[in-house]
């Protein structure tokens, strides 16, 4: 057996680790939008970025080692999971298994983040269209009347003034 199937074997599952973990973070970040607590908001997008480059190293090593099964089997071009586990049939079902997990770990993930970025969307898409408001009455200086409407004083032209 190869050394490069135990590592990727390593890899896959670290990659399911990293993911259960990044969910987690996204989990305690999701709890703490409902309940508006900044703080911990922050801290889980510290961690979720911390996640995601750990991640960005695991899949460059996974690739990495993929490539290095392929070439040791004179195969061009990329492998799958399945095609490595049917070339070490003594590992294969193990490589099966992780491949399992790592697709329900990442399948869970992105539905819970569609459902946040969806959500964060749309608040954005209200805070647009807030500012967008405030600005425009702040452009236009002026009294408010008792129902809040802005009542624009009529400005003074230079030739008013002299005339």
């Amino acid at each position: 057996m190869s050394r490069q199937v135990l590592e990727l074997e390593a890899i896959l599952n670290e990659l399911v680790v990293e993911h259960r973990r990044l969910l987690k973070h996204v989990d305690v970040q999701q709890a703490a939008m409902r309940t508006m607590d900044l703080t911990t908001m922050a801290d889980c997008a510290k961690l979720q970025e911390a996640s995601r480059l750990r991640l960005a190293t695991l899949e460059t090593k996974r690739r990495t080692v993929v490539m290095l099964i392929a070439r040791q089997h004179n195969v061009h071009g990329n492998m799958t999971v399945a095609e490595i586990a049917a070339l070490h049939p003594q590992r294969g079902t193990a490589l099966l298994k992780l491949r399992e997990a790592l697709k329900d770990a990442m399948n869970d993930l992105a539905s819970r983040t569609h459902v946040a970025g969806r959500l964060a969307g749309a608040v954005l898409g209200h805070l647009n269209t807030v500012v967008r408001l405030l600005a425009g009455a702040v452009e236009k200086a002026g009294l408010y009347t008792r129902q809040g409407i802005p009542e624009v004083s009529n400005r003074i032209g230079v030739m008013d003034a002299v005339g």
